[in-house]
């Protein structure tokens, strides 16, 4: 018997009461939704209920490490039993208990690992997924996973989800069916009521650029703390974003009986703030006190309102952490933990309206994670993408696609997203693909022990004091922080396990592999792992860097790094609105080494581009976005140069070559075919000219080098080129240069475009001409301008017929006392037209 009778200290919770009907709902469907308040004892009493109804061990997944190991402390002292002995826990490089364990609880991340190693959980009963209204992405890919082990391979293994808010009809379609969703049983609110206390700031304290926080912000949450303690009995639970705000707070609360919770403490450092003590307390923590976890003894919850999250910039390859202000959700969770034990009172240091607006839930994991981890995981899987698996959500096409993508560069899987042999080795390790990729590649290079020590001291359990990898490194080889050296040697034992797993990723022990040093060695597995991170500084003094990624990058001004010049770079975070990310943990390298685990990206081309005017060939090689060489190039491709002139041409425009009348002229008489008498007479507009560059223009692209070379191509002779045959033998009839007028001249026709071209001639050169001229088979008319003898003119025409009966007489009249020398009969038909004036007398 697991279960402890109700009168038991600490078993008389809200969620005993829906106990059965949530154990019959696994008994009879093999699933379940379990919704309770924080505190109402989901996380206590449901496993061991279901370990004396089910024949088997019960897991329970929790999202964090000190949650698993709180509640399986807890579960221990409700069955009144020692850690170990029917309840135990487990999670990466700590576990307590063996075989024949009644209840476990691990993290999801481990369940995940369990699962792709054994998916058939030989032994294993049920599953308790824990808070799964976190939307923690293990927790999705765990109940993912979970719900296909049921369907194809266990179907007595039980699954029940527990979840805080009653937002549950994706889980429990998931877990059944979208027509039959799984039971969902809901148990009453916690036994307490909680006070809400609104107590903004005085004055508005925004967060300040990239997320920051303002220091006014914490001097405020002390002095709410302050009031509180004044206030109220009992200890006081203090929310803010991150570890350096409960540093922030703890200094401003100098005096006080204060004690810092959070993930990366030592467990001796955690049991503090989680041991009830007679002495009254103020504990500062982060989201990770949120759920699943018991600070006995609390009565005031200090809320600032904000929390951390992880933000993924896809197309930099760069994570951060974003402060933001906290969902409705999450600050019920929070209120939650003061209403445990006895009735309690919130402070929010917002106002009232302000929590009107803030979103409902935080946004799930999924959607704003990096997802390379996640993609390698479904691919083991055997499901690539998701396809076939009941994901809560379906995972951002974006994110996605670059998680796919960095998987194929690591080799990790194929082109069709199906993980290789390299692949399922680097699931086996147990990290994110990068660093299971530098473990893999780094043995060799630097040696096994230390490839495991680096590796280890990257994962994000360990704190860096400062971006000095090489320092850092010493520093907990030296034990200098005990918190931080016991869990790298923690995580280096895994690794060291997971490789005797992986014999290929455990050579050479230890010491120098090929000279290389400890400082160097840290490089050269932090560029395996961000190859796309190796950076060059910008200028001799700078502390600005050009990574290879494209983006740039800035130390601390004091960082002990200044001056190196090649950097890998482990960590960076751009705040959103900055041009350069700024660098967290880096490791001198030098560039023979850059180039030499950063191959891929290595590349030299010939650039042969149009720059201002002129042609420039150079010789470039780069390191991804690195410039290592860039030298001129003698004898550069013709078909690349051609290439470069018609680039430049269709960026600056056909103004650049030279149009002479001629070909202006040409021009005209195409664009006045095209519009006439359609195709295949060609379009010569600059869009379609600069479309076809090649047709017309090609072959004199070759020899230019210059904007002058531009301008000595004969762009008449070009144009031509165009000319459609055979119709271009009739072009001179189509489109005439001249008309033959009576007087005998040839005169020039002045084409426009699709508009009738128009004939500039002297009136009395047209003297008898009685039918108005046509051109494109006598579709259209010539417009006549029929000029005096100082050649302006005096009438505009298309029907000589009309205007020698309306419009001469008049023109006549006007002109003949000013132009007496030349002819005006009364009779322009029958005279003789003549382009002279008449012989003085």
């Amino acid at each position: 018997m697991l279960l402890p009778e109700s009168s038991v200290p600490g078993a008389e919770l809200p969620v005993r009461a829906v106990l059965p009907a949530t154990v019959e709902a696994v008994r009879s469907r093999g699933t379940a939704v379990l919704v309770a308040p924080p505190g109402s004892g989901k996380t206590s009493l449901l496993p061991l209920a279901l370990g004396d109804a089910l024949d088997g061990t019960i897991i329970v997944a929790e999202p964090r490490r000190l949650a698993t190991r709180a509640a399986a402390t807890r579960l221990a002292m409700l069955v009144g039993e020692p850690l170990g002995q029917r309840i135990g826990y487990a999670m990466r490089g700590e576990r307590s208990g063996g075989r024949g364990l009644r209840v476990e609880v691990v993290t999801t991340g481990l369940l995940v690992r369990r699962l792709q190693a054994n998916p058939e959980l030989p032994g294993v009963a049920g599953i308790v997924i824990d808070e799964c209204h976190e939307r923690h992405l293990d927790a999705d890919l765990l109940l993912a996973f979970c719900v296909d082990v049921r369907a194809n391979l266990r179907e007595d293994l039980a699954i029940v989800a527990t979840s805080a808010t009653p937002d549950t009809v994706r889980l429990s379609r998931a877990l059944g069916t979208d027509e039959v969703p799984a039971p969902v049983i809901t148990a009453s609110a916690a036994l307490f009521d909680v006070a809400v206390e609104w107590a903004p700031s005085p004055v508005p304290v925004p967060l300040l650029p990239g997320g920051r926080v303002d220091p006014r912000l914490l001097d405020h949450v002390a002095a709410v703390v302050r009031r509180a303690l004044i206030e109220n009995d009992g200890d006081i639970l203090v929310f803010v974003p991150g570890e350096a705000e409960i540093n922030g707070v703890t200094r401003r609360l100098a005096g006080a009986n204060v004690l810092a919770l959070f993930g990366r403490q030592t467990r001796a450092e955690q049991e503090r703030a989680l041991v009830p003590t007679t002495t009254r307390r103020i504990v500062v923590t982060t989201s990770v006190a949120e759920s699943s976890l018991t600070v006995p003894g609390v009565r005031v919850v200090v809320d600032s309102g904000l929390a951390r999250e992880p933000r993924t910039d896809q197309s930099r390859g760069l994570g951060a952490l974003v402060t933001c202000r906290v969902s409705r959700s999450s600050a019920d969770q929070r209120a939650g933990r003061a209403g445990r034990e006895a009735p309690g009172r919130v402070y929010r240091c917002w106002s009232a309206a302000d929590h009107a607006h803030l979103d409902d839930h935080p946004a799930p994991e999924i959607a704003i994670a990096d997802l390379a981890a996640f993609a390698l995981d479904l691919a083991a899987w055997g499901t690539p993408g998701g396809d076939g698996l009941t994901l809560l959500e379906a995972p951002p096409a974006v994110a996605m696609t670059a998680a796919t993508e960095l998987l194929r560069r690591l080799d990790a899987v194929d082109d069709s997203g199906r993980i290789t042999e390299r692949g399922r080795r680097m699931a086996a390790i147990g990290a994110h693909p990068r660093l299971a990729r530098a473990l893999m590649d780094g043995a060799p290079r630097v040696g096994a022990d230390r490839a495991r020590e680096i590796v280890a001291m990257l994962t994000d359990d360990i704190t860096r004091a400062t971006d000095d990898l090489p320092t850092h490194w010493q520093s907990l080889r030296r034990g200098s922080n005990r918190a931080d050296t016991t869990r790298w040697q923690e995580e280096v034992k895994r690794l060291t396990r997971a490789a005797r797993v992986d014999r290929a990723a455990d050579v050479s022990g230890g010491g120098l592999v090929g000279g290389v040093p400890d400082e160097v060695a840290v490089g050269v597995v932090v560029g395996l792992a961000y190859p796309d991170r190796i950076a060059r500084v910008r200028g001799a003094e700078s502390v600005t860097y050009q990574m290879s990624g494209g983006t740039g990058a800035a130390l601390d001004p004091h960082s002990p790094l200044r001056g190196t010049t090649w950097l890998a770079i482990a960590v960076a975070d751009r705040a959103p609105g900055r041009a350069d990310a700024r660098i967290r943990s880096a490791a001198p390298i030098d560039e023979r080494t850059a180039r030499e685990v950063a191959a891929e990206l290595v590349s030299t081309t010939d650039q042969i581009r149009w720059d201002n005017g002129r042609i420039v060939t150079r010789r470039v090689e780069t390191l991804g976005a690195i410039v290592l060489n860039d030298l001129p190039l003698a004898k550069p491709d013709p078909l690349l140069v051609q290439a470069a002139v018609r680039d430049g041409i269709q960026r600056s425009g056909l103004a650049v070559l030279r149009w002479s009348d001629a070909a202006r002229a040409l021009r005209e008489r195409l664009a006045f075919c095209h519009a006439h008498l359609g195709p295949p007479w060609p379009a010569v507009d600059d869009g379609t000219l600069l479309t076809v560059l090649d047709a017309w223009l090609g072959p004199e692209l070759t020899s230019v080098r210059t904007t002058r070379d531009l301008t000595q191509i004969d762009v008449t002779s070009a144009l031509r080129r165009l000319l459609p045959w055979p119709e271009a033998s009739r072009f001179g009839d189509l489109a005439p240069e001249r008309l033959k007028v009576p007087s005998g001249s040839e005169v020039r026709l002045t084409y426009a475009g699709a508009e009738p071209p128009v004939l500039a001639v002297k009136l009395q050169e047209v003297f008898g001409w009685t039918t108005t001229p046509t051109v494109a088979d006598g579709r259209v008319p010539v417009v006549l301008h029929l000029l005096s003898p100082a050649r302006r003119p005096v009438a505009i025409t298309s029907d000589l017929t009309s205007f020698w009966k309306q419009g001469y007489p008049q023109v006549r009249a006007d002109l003949r006392a000013r132009y007496p020398r030349h002819p005006w009969p009364e009779n322009p038909l029958t005279a003789t037209p003549t382009n002279r004036p008449k012989p003085r007398a």
